[in-house]
């Protein structure tokens, strides 16, 4: 399946996460869009969506490397709360995007392709050229590391939201 106009902006979402900055996200999209088009004028379009997707993140990696990097392993893990759903709608985009950028690699790429909820089990292990576990790991550890920030971003107590920035 060829990406069409409705997908583009899950393809833009997707930028944005990986890089959690709109300029930054803006070049690896409209970079990628330019080379499937240059592809399509030579008789060579891109294959299918998943190689959208496949230049995109590889863009956006390249581009994270020019800025700070993360530290594997340095974020607190507690398992998944009930409210999690409550705080997650407390969130802007930009926070979520903030978020997801500033994991390590390869899980940084989990997380955004899984948040998207745009692809089947076959279509994460192959755009991210890894074995199921291993993405489960990814993906769980992920999780469970945003349930920790949540909790110290935004908590929730017996129906009333208190963000927990605003002190």
């Amino acid at each position: 399946m060829a990406v069409t106009t409705k997908n583009l902006p899950q393809l833009y979402r997707f930028c944005f996460l990986m890089t959690g900055d709109a300029a930054k996200a803006q070049a690896a999209f409209q970079d990628t869009v330019r080379e499937a088009a240059t592809r399509s004028e030579g008789d060579e379009p891109p294959p299918d969506r998943l190689w959208f997707f496949r230049d995109a993140r590889w863009r956006c990696v390249a581009l994270g490397e020019q800025g700070i990097q993360a530290e594997p392993g340095m974020l607190e893990e507690v398992e998944i709360s009930a409210t999690a759903p409550r705080q997650i709608e407390q969130l802007e985009p930009a926070q979520l995007a903030l978020w997801v950028s500033a994991a390590p690699e390869p899980q940084r790429s989990a997380l955004a392709l899984f948040y998207l909820d745009e692809f089947s089990l076959a279509e994460l292990l192959s755009l991210l050229e890894m074995k199921a576990g291993e993405l489960s790991e990814l993906i769980c550890s992920g999780r469970r590391q945003f349930q920790s920030w949540l909790d110290s971003t935004i908590a929730y107590y017996e129906g009333e939201t208190f963000d927990a920035g605003q002190g």
